[in-house]
């Protein structure tokens, strides 16, 4: 690792020294941070097939700007700000939401576009946009924009505090070698991170389909199927069920408020299932509990083992009817109330089948259309009591189904985490990479 011949004092938070040649600015002086401030956002009627596109804030992605899923504007809202059309070398900075934070460069444009009111266009003059690009992806920018964000439930980021940003400034013909450096080591990691990706995509595929094919078709695939009347096939043999023949639902949690929940140290603190549990995962974790207080005399319905608990309220519809089970016995502790809990009549379907087979894709979509709703999707209870499945005749049959799902996504599961791994020491390896070069605890040489 190269190092400079001399360092200064940086005279920059969260930096200590830098090259001895190198210089400091702020945006404003060296440049602009323009966007549509005051702007009105746009009507239905000013969407149009083609003509000049709009980025939005989920085109700003990480490693490159996504120019095909774009919407287009009329000629007479393109020119309203005339400021933010865009040029090749514009460094894009989104200041709004969830994504606040992230940076792109535009190094190609494709055609004649702007953004919208979340997206800040930086321009620097005499500056390499790429090393621009590199260098506001810093720890030291970036924790300089999450100091500076405000707003409680949009973070927003505000122009005059971008304005007021030091950067660092290397000779021009620097800045040109440290971003043809971090281009090349970049897209390497980036190919390599695209890889592990798609190697996660296929195994999770695999997964998908080893719980659709396992439990509508079974273990014996020598074993006669015909078309059933939910319009795939299973075995002649299996037997036919609505939900409330096979169990029972029960309510979570009722008359609670939000004072009830995650108290520190209250002796009637009780545990309960939230949400997140369900949602992500096949089989509940005992360690992604919350607690509620309950006092004694409370009629509200425990867990038990064996329970299987579908998610009855969601934002969406991926997370609608999706269920997970509880496999073994635990304290007392009970369901959140966008819930239902369903007890499982063990002497005619094992649970860890039946919870299975409600995440298989074919079960998923049936049960997802039932879902209604506006703000929030909702599933009625008469649904999911009414629901048909079909199920092997013989429990020796689904006990042997749910022993080979479990060893078969177990090992899935392991190989999806190393992978995992794997990509977060890529990604903190670039990120200090960039780190390292742009604030010259490195040093590159063409």
């Amino acid at each position: 690792m190269i190092k400079y011949d001399t360092y200064k004092n940086s005279e920059i938070e969260w930096l200590d020294k830098v090259p001895s040649h190198w210089n400091v600015g702020r945006i404003k002086s060296i440049g602009s941070v323009n966007g549509r401030v005051g702007w009105k956002a746009l009507k239905a009627s000013e969407y149009i097939d083609s003509g000049y596109f709009f980025l939005s804030t989920p085109n700003i992605k990480d490693v490159k700007i996504d120019f095909k899923n774009v919407n287009y504007i009329t000629a007479e809202r393109y020119f309203e700000s005339p400021e933010i059309i865009l040029r090749a070398g514009d460094i894009l900075l989104v200041k709004d939401g969830s994504t606040l934070g992230i940076v792109n460069v535009i190094r190609d444009l494709p055609a004649e576009g702007t953004v919208n009111s979340s997206i800040a266009v930086l321009r620097i003059k005499k500056f390499n946009s790429v090393y621009g690009y590199y260098l506001l992806l810093s720890n030291y920018i970036q924790n300089l924009i999450q100091l500076k964000k405000d707003g409680m439930g949009v973070p927003h980021l505000f122009q005059r505090d971008i304005n007021n940003f030091d950067l660092l400034i290397p000779p021009p013909e620097e800045q040109d070698i440290i971003a043809k450096y971090l281009d090349s080591k970049t897209q390497a990691i980036d190919k390599k991170v695209s890889l592990l990706e798609k190697k996660i995509g296929y195994y999770q595929e695999l997964r998908k389909s080893l719980i659709n094919d396992t439990v509508t078709q079974g273990l014996n695939k020598s074993i006669q199927l015909e078309q059933n009347e939910l319009g795939f096939k299973t075995p002649t043999s299996w037997f036919k069920y609505r939900l409330k023949d096979l169990g029972k639902l029960f309510s979570g949690l009722s008359g609670k408020s939000g004072d009830d929940f995650n108290q520190d140290n209250n002796p009637d603190n009780k545990g309960f299932i939230p949400f997140t549990n369900i949602a992500n995962n096949t089989y509940l974790k005992r360690d992604h509990l919350g607690t509620v207080v309950v006092g004694e005399g409370e009629r509200q319905n425990q867990v038990r083992k064996g329970d299987i608990f579908f998610l009855m309220s969601s934002e969406g519809y991926e997370d609608i009817g999706k269920t997970a089970a509880l496999t073994e016995a635990i304290e007392e502790t009970y369901l959140n109330s966008f819930c239902k809990g369903y007890r499982v009549n063990t002497r005619k379907c094992n649970p860890f089948f039946l919870n299975y087979l409600m995440l298989s894709d074919y079960y998923r979509q049936i049960l997802i259309i039932e879902g209604k709703g506006f703000t929030r999707i909702n599933l009625k209870m008469e649904k999911v009591n009414d629901f048909l499945v079909y199920i092997p005749d013989s429990l020796t049959v689904q006990e042997e189904i749910v022993q080979f799902l479990d060893t078969k996504l177990d090992t899935i599961s392991k190989i999806i985490k190393n992978i995992q791994t794997q990509l977060i020491t890529l990604k903190e390896l670039r990120k200090t990479l960039i780190n390292d070069v742009v604030t010259g605890k490195i040093k590159v040489t063409a």
